[in-house]
């Protein structure tokens, strides 16, 4: 495995906004962006190159740091030391004093964080461990001459979300050619589930489509949405998230008739496909708007204005909207939280 660099750090810094401060030794590097509580400062210390820093000399240099903002008329100054190293011993005795400093093993591509340091600072905790782990897998895959490259070209097409979109377009074709049969022997009303107890109907509604118009408006958006979230969550977590999205939908669009006293029949994958969507927001807030370019207020203003539309809209199950998105957004979390326990675990 490669050595990190203090390139690749950086490369990671750039995106999340930071800008480099100019500095006249190579060893010390110094990163900033201005937040709603002052300026953030990441200083880097390259501790690879045989260099020597005592701990006065470090507590001297932070210093600087701080006085460095304070001419420039700062009142509020964050900062926090990365220490890359390969000798992970010489660094923690470097900064074991400093509570905001953590270590960056070079080889083992692992954030090392002490039990006298800081558990977060900002979101970088887990912005640090993802980047490390994501470039961990990267160097097994190229370790491995074209089995990297064949499994992000399979992995790429998001099989699950593909198939997804051909079941619900095969069974609208499939009602067309049949009338009303599908519909009446599968689509979600109240007297079928509740005096028939017919359950299944909370499955089966999640695939019919009343028209072409509700079947494209849902398949366009679940065709793009889903394919990012398939290839951020995987294939089966994916599969599982679109369905449970699907039928919390549904459950709260039996709620809110049963509420009501409404008992019409309904149908469609809105409430699946806004699961999707509110997986789609969870994940851009956990990375800090850093996937795909998107950020959380346009994923959040989509997601918005996708309900205010099914709202001022007539004959649209706003209830199946609003109980899909919270369930792809809870459940997104939860699958996140695995996945990163996981990695974690993995890593070490």
């Amino acid at each position: 495995m490669d050595i990190l660099t203090l390139e690749q750090l950086e490369t990671l810094f750039f995106e999340q906004g930071y800008s480099k401060i100019p500095s006249n030794l190579p060893e010390f590097n110094f990163y900033c962006r201005r937040e709603a509580q002052g300026i953030n400062v990441l200083n880097v210390i390259d501790y690879r190159r045989g260099l020597y820093i005592s701990e006065d000399q470090y507590a001297h240099m932070k210093e600087k740091v701080s006085e460095f903002f304070q001419h420039k008329g700062e009142q509020e100054i964050h900062v926090m030391t990365l220490v890359l190293c390969e000798d992970t011993q010489k660094a923690r005795k470097l900064c074991e004093d400093d509570s905001f400093c953590w270590v960056i093993d070079a080889q083992a591509y692992r954030l090392l964080i002490h039990e006298m340091q800081v558990a977060d600072f900002y979101g970088w905790k887990d912005i640090l461990e993802e980047y490390l782990f994501l470039l961990t897998q990267k160097n097994r895959e190229t370790a491995q001459p074209g089995a990297g490259t064949k499994k992000n070209r399979i992995h790429t097409l998001s099989w699950a979300n593909i198939i997804l979109v051909a079941i619900n377009v095969i069974v609208f074709l499939i009602c067309t050619f049949t009338g009303d049969l599908l519909y009446n022997r599968g689509a979600l009303g109240i007297m079928e589930l509740v005096q028939d107890r017919q359950f299944y109907r909370l499955f089966t509604s999640m695939f019919l489509h009343w028209n072409a118009e509700h079947l494209f408006s849902n398949m366009i958006v679940l065709y793009y949405v889903g394919t990012i979230v398939e290839r951020e969550l995987g294939t089966v977590p994916y599969m599982a998230l679109y369905l449970l999205s699907g039928l919390m939908g549904n459950l709260f669009s039996v709620g809110y008739e049963l509420y009501a006293n409404l008992y019409g029949s309904s149908a469609g994958a809105s409430g699946a496909v806004f699961g999707v969507e509110g997986a789609l927001l969870l994940l851009v807030m956990m990375r800090r708007g850093r996937m795909e370019s998107m950020t959380v207020g346009r994923v959040a203003f989509a997601v918005a204005f996708s309900l205010y539309c099914g709202f001022t809209s007539a004959g649209v199950n706003n209830a199946a909207h609003v109980g899909g998105v919270l369930m792809g957004f809870t459940a997104a979390a939860v699958i996140a939280g695995f996945k990163k326990m996981r990695r974690i675990s993995d890593h070490r």
